[in-house]
Parts: structure tokens; sequence; C-alpha cells
């Protein structure tokens, strides 16, 4: 079959994780519940860091950003994979699939950047713990943070666009839940030469530098809890990025995780299965690890349901009395 441009045919079939009738309820039924828990849970975490006046500090600042940018994460892929389990219907349009594409990338690239920037905010509180609100000022709080996003904007447009000058065949099958650039690019008819080099060195220069940033990050962190002299000194210290570390492990190694299971595992849909790991479960536990042991979260929701529990007394009130 001869090679065309896709917007010819104008759609591709999202092949999901099993073709199997029977098991499609039990599908949809666990990825509505996790993605209901991921929304809602970080949902969660930037109400208590908006309605705590204790909360306004860098720390929080990034985990609200890494909690919203969570919820749009797991947006772009999920509630499009419940409505094709809904209405029995494998079709995505070309225009939605590179949408979807660019966005993944986007919000994914985000994780990875703002992981990066919290490490760095847990160096600067540990290891100079004296100019920490000096350094970690709003300003500088504010620039990470958009220059992740613009980072991540113009990686996600540089490999949508090149993907944009691909040719396919007419019938397009993708063995995942969501159109992922790599599937994208083996599916394609024409020359895939220069996305693959674009794609794996985008891989490497942010994924492998933020990784590296970590680490370095981390050792100078254990470097500088080695030399405090008090046990209490040192499990305080470490508790402060314990969630983080938790989080960053879980992330990267899930992440790669799903790249190892598609080059050693051939079986169509198992790279799929692996996905759900990073692209699902990840956002969905973070609000649970930041949280758990976190009494000012615990404080600020606390804050944040009490509001919410008075606002709502007056407006019943109001209505008894019009």
């Amino acid at each position: 079959m001869a090679p065309r441009n896709l917007t010819e045919n104008n759609e591709f079939l999202l092949m999901g994780f099993s073709e199997e009738s029977e098991l499609q309820p039990l599908i949809y039924g666990l990825f509505l519940s996790m993605y209901l828990i991921t929304v809602f849970g970080n949902l969660l975490i930037i109400l208590a860091v908006s309605s705590d006046s204790h909360l306004h500090t860098p720390m929080y600042f990034f985990l609200s950003n890494l909690s919203f940018v969570d919820i749009c994460f797991t947006s772009t892929t999920v509630p499009k994979m419940l409505w094709n389990i809904q209405t029995q219907n494998k079709v995505i349009t070309y225009e939605g699939c590179i949408i979807q594409m660019y966005f993944f990338l986007l919000f994914s690239g985000l994780d990875v950047f703002l992981l990066t920037v919290m490490a760095y905010d847990r160096y600067v509180a540990i290891c100079h713990p004296l100019h920490y609100m000096v350094i970690m000022n709003p300003q500088l709080c504010g620039l990470l943070v958009l220059v992740s996003w613009i980072i991540g904007v113009l990686h996600s447009l540089l490999e949508s666009l090149m993907v944009l000058q691909l040719s396919f065949c007419a019938v397009l099958e993708i063995p995942h839940f969501f159109c992922e650039l790599n599937q994208m690019i083996q599916l394609a008819s024409s020359d895939t030469f220069l996305n693959n080099m674009v794609m794996y060195s985008g891989a490497v220069l942010l994924a492998g530098s933020s990784l590296m940033c970590i680490l370095y990050s981390y050792f100078k962190i254990l470097s500088s809890i080695y030399e405090i002299s008090s046990a209490q000194g040192k499990y305080k210290a470490f508790s402060t990025c314990a969630s983080h570390l938790s989080v960053v492990s879980l992330f990267y190694c899930t992440g790669l995780g799903v790249y190892l299971s598609s080059v050693s595992i051939h079986s169509l849909h198992s790279n799929a299965r692996a996905s759900v790991m990073y692209t699902v479960v990840t956002p969905m536990l973070n609000p649970f690890i930041y949280s758990m042991r976190n009494k000012d979260l615990k404080r600020g929701l606390k804050m944040s349901f009490g509001k919410l529990s008075i606002k709502g007394s007056i407006f019943l009130g109001l209505k008894k009395y019009p």
C-alpha cells in the first residue's frame, strides 16, 4: 500500500489494552476510579496550599504547580480512552492525535522540570538554610516555573511539527491507549531518521540532564546531612525531602520500565500496560505521598474544609430566609 499524508485519511485507531469485550467494563471502571482519585487528590493539594498562608512557601508553591500539571497530564489521555470504551469507538482524528501528543509531551516534560526545580529547592533548604528565603525568593520561583513552561512548550512543539512532516499508510492502528510519540514514528511510512534523532536527543538532553541535576542535588544533600551531629537533626533534614525523593524514584523508575519493556517485550499491548504506571498511577499516588506524613498539608486541608463548611452554612441560612 502506497504511503500518503494522513490528512487525507483523517483518523487513527487507538487499540487500547485489550480487544476482549468482556474486559472493557472492568477497564472502564478501574481507570475512571483512578482518574477521579487523581483529580480530586491533586485538587486537594492545590486547595490546601492556597487556603493556608503558612504554606505560601517555595516548596508548596512548586508542589501546587506539580499537582496542577499532574491533573492536566492525566487529563490528556484518560478521558479520551474512557470515551472510546463508553462509545465502543476506537477512532481518534488526525488533528486530535497531534493535539493529544503535543499536550502529553508538554505536561510530561513539565513533570520532569518541576521535579528538578523541587530538588534544587530542597538542596538550598538543607545545604544553605540561612540563605534559603533570600535565594528562593518569589521572583526566582516564578522564573523557574516560567522557564519550565517555555522549554516544555518549545520541546513539544518541535516534536509535533516533526511528526506533521511524516506520511502514513491509509489504515493506522496504534497499539496504545493514547497517541504516543514513539508509536507515531514507528507507524510512519516515510523516512523517520530525523524524527528518531530529535526524539532521542530530546530525551537525553531534557530528561537525562534533569536526572543528573536531581542526583547532584541529592548528593550534596546527603553530604550535608552526614555532617549533622545529632540523629534527630539528620532525621528532620532527611524527612523534608523524603516525599520528593519518593516521587522522583517512582516517576523515573516507571518511565524507565516502560522503555525497557518496549524493547524486551513484543506483545501488542505490553507497552500500553507498562505506560499506565507513569501516566496514571504516578500522578494518582503523588498526593498520597506528599500528604501522608505532612502535618502542614493536613492542617491546610482542615482549614480549607472549615472555610467551605462555614460558607455552606451561611448559604443554607440565606436560603431559609429569602
